[in-house]
């Protein structure tokens, strides 16, 4: 199975692109919202390369694998989790990720079906499976931010630790931004004994303050 890839940019199109690896040219294909946020490097022979992380799926029905590929690990994590809504297979959430991951995950946490019966292939029904099937769950990837920072990597000593790694590492929070929402939750909340539960009270804060600058 492949999950990463890093080099030489072959070939890019709208929704796809081939790049050689180890002398083998794999082509990805790519929601609209990674299309559109993929930067290539330059390399000193006037050519780039990219890296992307990768969903890798071949089934009996689809022996030709398909590969999807997004700029950061917590975006692919978000997909493999969206693709088990029973009816929502790869190819439909691929064309249905016009949005930014954090945008659509904030929209299953509210429970609004409106929104995501709006993306494309995705119609009404499938909206409330989606909803049912992953509401609660949506936290981590709603706290998504548009451009992270590079972070050092924590030990994972207890589970403070593990949501300070995320936060900043796959969220692309400031260390001292995630700190401040963490200890702002734990505040609010002593009883907090898990990191899902963590994640959970800081995203519903970062969500009800989103929703009053909205307003």
């Amino acid at each position: 199975m492949i999950a990463y890839l890093r080099g030489r940019l072959l070939r890019r199109e709208e929704e796809s692109v081939v790049v050689e690896a180890g002398g083998v040219g794999y082509e990805v294909h790519l929601p609209a919202i990674v299309a559109r946020s993929l930067h290539p490097a330059p390399t000193p022979d006037g050519g780039e390369t990219v890296e992307l992380y990768v969903s890798y799926h071949a089934t009996q029905n689809q022996p030709r694998p398909l590969l999807v590929g997004f700029n950061r690990e917590a975006e692919q994590e978000f997909f493999e989790r969206f693709i088990t809504v029973d009816g929502l297979g790869p190819t439909k959430a691929l064309k249905a990720m016009v949005h930014p991951v954090h945008v659509i995950a904030d929209a299953i946490e509210r429970k609004d079906t409106g929104f995501l019966r709006r993306l494309p292939g995705i119609g009404a029904r499938t909206a409330e499976k989606i909803v049912a099937a992953l509401h609660g769950k949506m936290a981590k990837y709603a706290l998504l931010v548009e451009a992270p920072d590079e972070a050092p990597r924590a030990p994972a000593e207890d589970f403070k630790d593990e949501v300070l790694e995320i936060l900043t590492k796959q969220l692309g929070h400031r260390p001292a931004e995630a700190r401040r929402m963490m200890d702002e939750a734990l505040r609010r909340n002593p009883a907090i004994a898990s990191g899902e539960e963590l994640f959970q009270e800081v995203y519903r804060v970062s969500s009800s303050e989103m929703s009053r600058r909205s307003g």
